[in-house]
């Protein structure tokens, strides 16, 4: 293999190493057992590919760019698939002075399960709305809300079901 093509294949495979690699995160993270460990496994043996390649005889300063620009190509690309696949929950807490029950009843009434209360701020009495969606609908419920209200504060935190509830199907 020229240095130039072992440069290249290194670089794919880093790419590809670190995509998985960084998908192989956020599933363990969301508690997904078998595809972590599966993607684990397709990482492991790319991994071997990169690094055997690299370390095969001479050391050739191709090979080691395309392992470091592999690496970091490879964790933007594994968020972007991360972020395209949304996997998982996310809990929505937004804070309201005057317009939390509005924005409670545009999210029902775009099927969304929300919970509402009143708590007291620095500036006084608020509508706290919470509502956990699945992560492809998060842009939605942003949405819904800067129509009701766009000085809204809204948080949004990942969060792992534990038992029973609604999400909209």
């Amino acid at each position: 293999m020229t240095p130039i093509m072992a440069g290249l294949f290194v670089f794919a495979m880093r790419v590809l190493d670190m995509s998985l690699d960084t998908l192989r995160l956020l599933f363990v993270m969301r508690g997904r057992k078998v595809l972590a460990g599966g993607l684990g496994a397709i990482q492991a043996t790319v991994f071997i590919l990169a690094v055997s390649t690299v370390l095969q005889g001479p050391l050739n300063p191709l090979t080691v760019i395309g392992y470091a620009a592999g690496f970091g190509a490879g964790v933007i690309i594994g968020m972007m698939a991360e972020e395209r696949l949304a996997i998982g929950y996310v809990m929505f807490r937004i804070y309201s002075p005057s317009l939390g029950v509005q924005i409670a009843q545009a999210l029902r009434n775009a099927g969304f399960a929300v919970t509402e209360f009143v708590a007291h701020g620095r500036d006084g009495e608020i509508t706290v709305v919470n509502s956990a969606v699945a992560r492809r609908d998060a842009h939605t419920v942003h949405d819904v809300t800067l129509k009701v209200d766009p000085a809204a504060f809204i948080t949004v935190d990942e969060v792992r079901p534990l038992q029973r509830g609604f999400f909209r199907h």
